[in-house]
């Protein structure tokens, strides 16, 4: 008789984080856009601005924040920052495409301790989501007014199917398998979470051939994940945003970076 053990290997998104920053593969930071002003106008006519000096962002000539600018693929850049102000604290992500003059925009936030602590089997017969991490994910125009087809980016399901191995660091080494348009399965073949797996909430966009934007939100540990996968390149970059190890904690937000590559597609029969 096999007993079963009660010992649990998760961890904090802080423990996740001290993993990934050993040896990281992350991009650094790109200058392309240093001394800028961008205008971001959005569907519902309102226009935000950024001034961008090295990794300072000035939003609306008012706050200034730390902001990290990365590029996978040259004229596409990923702006990343967080709103201290807003309360609860908000995640921003902003896919900047200066090749279509447009972008997209992922704003993401938290639960509090107090909602993380409602149980999963409470959630699934209430008809909730298993998660309570929540994105707003949005279009607009860059330097320009907006039009309703200002924007080329757009939901996809061409990674449906794909199975991918995603190369951190030299310690940290993970899979994701994309099952369909609202859900994939990630699962860690080397690292700080080894043998952990779990199947989570999902979306994807396609920002141009082989680059596409993708976005999880986990229910165990509550995590936002945001990255760029260049399929052209084989690299990914993005970042992950999560609670802290208590309430009081200040949240994690930090880079992540992959050498990827694609190991299977999974193709149906018609008649499945």
């Amino acid at each position: 008789m096999t007993a079963s053990s009660t010992h649990s290997d998760w961890i904090s998104v802080t423990g996740l984080e001290k993993g990934f920053e050993t040896d990281s593969y992350a991009l650094d930071n790109s200058a392309d856009l240093s001394g800028k002003k961008i205008e971001l106008h959005d569907a519902d006519g309102k226009v935000r601005s950024l001034g961008i000096d090295q990794d300072q962002l000035q939003i609306n000539n008012d706050e200034t924040v730390q902001v990290r600018i990365t590029s996978l693929r040259q004229g596409v850049y990923l702006l990343d920052w967080l709103d201290e102000r807003a309360q609860p604290t908000q995640s921003h992500t902003v896919v900047l495409d200066t090749l279509t003059d447009s972008y997209t925009q992922v704003i993401g936030t938290l639960p509090t301790f107090d909602v993380i602590k409602t149980g999963l089997y409470e959630r699934a017969l209430g008809g909730r989501a298993l998660t309570d991490v929540k994105v707003e994910i949005s279009h607009g125009a860059v330097n320009q007014a907006y039009r309703e087809d200002v924007c080329p980016h757009v939901k996809t399901d061409e990674l449906i199917g794909v199975r991918n191995l995603y190369r951190y660091s030299p310690t940290e080494v993970y899979e994701h398998v994309y099952l369909n348009e609202n859900f994939y399965t990630w699962h860690c073949l080397k690292g700080v979470e080894k043998n952990l797996c779990d199947t989570d909430a999902c979306h994807y966009y396609k920002i141009s051939d082989d680059l596409y934007l993708f976005i999880w939100r986990e229910k165990i540990v509550p995590t936002l994940g945001i990255v760029m996968i260049d399929e052209q390149n084989h690299r990914s970059d993005g970042k992950i945003f999560g609670v802290g190890d208590t309430e009081d904690a200040p949240l994690a937000n930090f880079p992540m970076a992959s050498y990827c590559q694609r190991l299977n597609e999974t193709e149906y029969p018609d008649e499945h």
